[in-house]
């Protein structure tokens, strides 16, 4: 039985990234010479801690406290004390089997026509980006500018299959266009979405998607901003209400999901802002939030 899209009941909630564990210490003064624990230890010892307090809120707490509550309160202190590498690291592998590499071909078949004396050449390229599915009949979301002007969009899902797509839908003022893949893996998992309702800058987020055509590929930032305005390079459109993140972006994440260190989608990456001409991440990206990207097919729930 085919699944519908799958939404988090949870609030946009980042966890706060830990110091990387850094080699043992060892301070030497005339007296004597002694070790300072190493980070592992701190941390263990700060999650401790973390979960004794959540226990004290929960007895301490006013009277009707369920175990499902202090369940939440102990999830929370481990998941601050985790380290960021960590958070990434997890985020990446809950969101990587929804996520498709996206190309828009510029020819009607696989081989140009083979003219006399010339070799047959392969189709040739037109946009590359990514794409994120969020129902797992093969309905997918990615950029506009990735599919537009395309003869034929063809995407590839995580398994290594390939198949046709079929432009259904478009939203150019979000930059947003919904493909239908003809054919899709037997165990195709849909990404979960979550609502950008508490995102607050500083939040930390994982990028994935295809950097000029490499990938999968992950990168790591944090929400710089909400509620931003872009202009895309070519002055054709502006767009509003954007989340903008310092995770690393460039040509070919386009249409990749945003994801918090749940691996849940709060955003579709649109674009970069870059004053040259070269177009390379400079530190500020943009995503479109997943309530103007689910609203494109019609499932925003929030």
């Amino acid at each position: 039985m085919k699944r519908v899209a799958v939404y988090s009941r949870s609030r946009s909630r980042g966890a706060a990234p830990a110091v990387p564990a850094q080699p043992e210490q060892r301070v030497v003064s005339p007296k004597k010479t002694f070790r300072l624990p190493d980070r592992r230890t701190l941390v263990a010892a700060a999650g401790a801690l973390a979960i004794a307090l959540a226990l004290a809120v929960a007895w301490l707490g006013p009277r009707g406290l369920n175990q499902a509550q202090v369940d939440e309160a102990i999830q929370r202190a481990l998941e601050a004390q985790a380290p960021a590498g960590a958070l990434t690291a997890e985020a990446y592998e809950k969101i990587l089997p929804s996520v498709v590499h996206v190309r828009g071909l510029a020819t009607e078949t696989d081989d140009e026509p083979v003219v006399e004396g010339k070799p047959a050449t392969p189709a040739s390229e037109g946009n590359v980006g990514t794409g994120v599915v969020i129902v797992d009949n093969g309905t997918i979301l990615t950029n506009l500018h990735v599919v537009a002007g395309a003869k034929r969009v063809r995407v590839t899902f995580a398994d290594g299959l390939e198949a046709p797509a079929e432009v259904i839908g478009t939203r150019p003022e979000h930059d947003l266009a919904v493909l239908k893949a003809q054919k899709v893996p037997d165990d195709l998992f849909p990404a979960t979405l979550r609502s950008t309702h508490g995102l607050r800058p500083g939040d930390p987020v994982v990028a994935v998607g295809f950097p000029f055509g490499i990938g999968p590929s992950a990168s790591a930032g944090v929400v710089s901003g909400l509620k931003r305005e872009y202009r895309s390079p070519e002055g054709q459109r502006i767009l509003t209400n954007l989340i903008q993140f310092d995770a690393a972006v460039n040509p070919g994440n386009s249409g990749g999901p945003l994801v918090t260190t749940d691996g849940e989608v709060v955003g579709i990456v649109t674009g970069l802002l870059n004053p040259t001409e070269q177009r390379v991440f400079v530190g500020i990206g943009f995503a479109v939030p997943i309530e103007n990207a689910a609203g494109a097919v019609g499932l925003n729930p929030f």
